[in-house]
């Protein structure tokens, strides 16, 4: 006989790419009983209905998060307070709420604001994984499986709710880790936000010239490779460049330096500069994927 799913009832706003893969995760490892959607737009949610997603479409908040076991909140990170304001008045004794956004002390804040006594209740998360598509149509079952997702506790957490969240992550088969909300903004600022920062305005800048469409008539995988996440879902990064702007403004001060010093470099005709500037990335890379190959 089948055990009882670790999560009978699931609660997600926002069912697209990140929302919608969790749920499938779940369903495909059988550790939920019923999965409910609740989005801007019922063609939306119709669709995460018709393609699996969900079980059933949420319209009455109070109803369905009051006997959640889990909440998650996937949407754009801009959305986190006024998504938590419609919940907050209805969770139960024993739902977890936690949350899939990239930057994550703006998100406490706005969780201390709206859950208050509750605020216990809510355990911050971003997930490490991601693709270009974005949408109900784009979600898969395996998109978490052996990528990151980063937990990042407060101190009212009881351990419990915490262990739940971690739980949830580790049926879609992520790998999870734990920082403090201030250390995972800083550390994604540089490691995430700054590059996509720039691959948007590398298009951005090219699709302004004239001759543009002779330009990406030539672009090969180089590229392809550098610009694959400018086709990211703009609204998402927008909200998360604000969200994030002190620590990412201090990484674009930084990079800003760096091609100072390149420009400088070209400019005298310094090749050995160059050469030394390259070789140090490239080391620093190829370590980096040796580790990513061996985890």
């Amino acid at each position: 006989m089948s055990s009882a799913p670790q999560f009978a009832k699931v609660v997600v706003f926002g069912v697209g790419l990140i929302g919608g893969s969790f749920a499938l995760a779940l369903k495909a490892a059988g550790q939920v009983g019923e999965v409910v959607g609740f989005g801007r737009t019922l063609g939306s949610l119709t669709q995460a209905l018709e393609l699996g997603l969900l079980d059933r479409i949420g319209f009455n908040v109070g109803q369905e998060v009051c006997n959640a076991d889990l909440v998650l909140i996937a949407a754009p990170v801009g959305r986190s307070g006024e998504i938590m304001a419609r919940l907050a008045p209805f969770i139960g004794a024993q739902t977890v709420v936690t949350d899939a956004g990239s930057t994550k002390q703006d998100v406490v804040a706005a969780a201390r604001e709206h859950f208050a006594e509750r605020l216990g209740q809510f355990v911050p998360a971003h997930p490490i994984a991601g693709a270009e598509n974005s949408g109900a149509a784009a979600a898969r079952a395996d998109l978490y499986r052996q990528k990151q997702v980063v937990i990042t506790p407060l101190a009212e957490n009881p351990p419990a709710f915490v262990e739940r969240v971690r739980a949830a992550w580790a049926c879609c088969g992520a790998l999870v880790r734990e920082l403090s909300p201030a250390e995972h903004d800083h550390v994604f600022a540089a490691v995430s936000h700054l590059p996509h920062l720039l691959s948007f305005a590398l298009v951005h800048e090219l699709a302004l010239r004239s001759n543009h469409e002779l330009l990406f008539a030539y672009a090969a995988s180089g590229f392809r490779d550098f610009t694959r996440i400018a086709a990211s879902h703009p609204e998402m990064w927008r909200d998360i460049c604000l969200a994030n702007r002190s620590a990412l403004l201090a990484e674009l001060d930084r990079y800003r330096a760096q091609l100072e010093g390149l420009r400088e470099a070209l400019a005298a005709g310094d090749g050995a500069r160059l050469e030394a500037v390259f070789e140090l990335a490239r080391e620093a890379r190829r370590a980096w994927a040796d580790r990513k190959v061996g985890e």
